[in-house]
């Protein structure tokens, strides 16, 4: 069992930036991928970017692609979404989630690839 918690949500202003963490806690039984999702009200989860176990593989949603930088920290068992150059249209609750693995550089960007989820942090961009 692996338990996600996320912290670094908030209020920017457009243009500004924010820095979201989620420590993971627990054990897989492999190595594991971790991504960041994001749910805006009335809207489905959407993909927002994912690192490899091995960290040197990156992917990232079209709409977050340039602001957006996803790293980890596999000694602190941290993911951690830098988001610059913010807009009102990434405000959402942003979840991040870890998807267990024996490739050191798999990237998953499926929703149902994932295996365990936190509970999400605001994130609320002002025009």
């Amino acid at each position: 069992q692996v338990h996600l918690v996320e912290s670094g949500g908030g209020l920017a202003q457009a243009g500004g930036s924010l820095r979201l963490s989620c420590a993971a806690s627990g054990r897989t039984s492999s190595g594991y991928v971790m991504g960041w999702f994001r749910q805006a009200p009335g809207k489905e989860r959407e993909f927002v970017a994912a690192i490899s176990w091995s960290g040197g593989v990156t992917y990232y949603a079209d709409s977050v692609k340039g602001r957006f930088t996803i790293s980890r920290d596999n000694a602190e068992n941290t993911v951690y979404l830098q988001m610059n150059n913010l807009k009102p249209e990434d405000t959402a609750v942003y979840y991040c989630a870890v998807a267990n693995t024996i490739d050191y550089y798999y990237i998953e960007v499926r929703l149902s690839g994932y295996d365990y989820w936190g509970q999400g942090t605001q994130v609320t961009v002002s025009s």
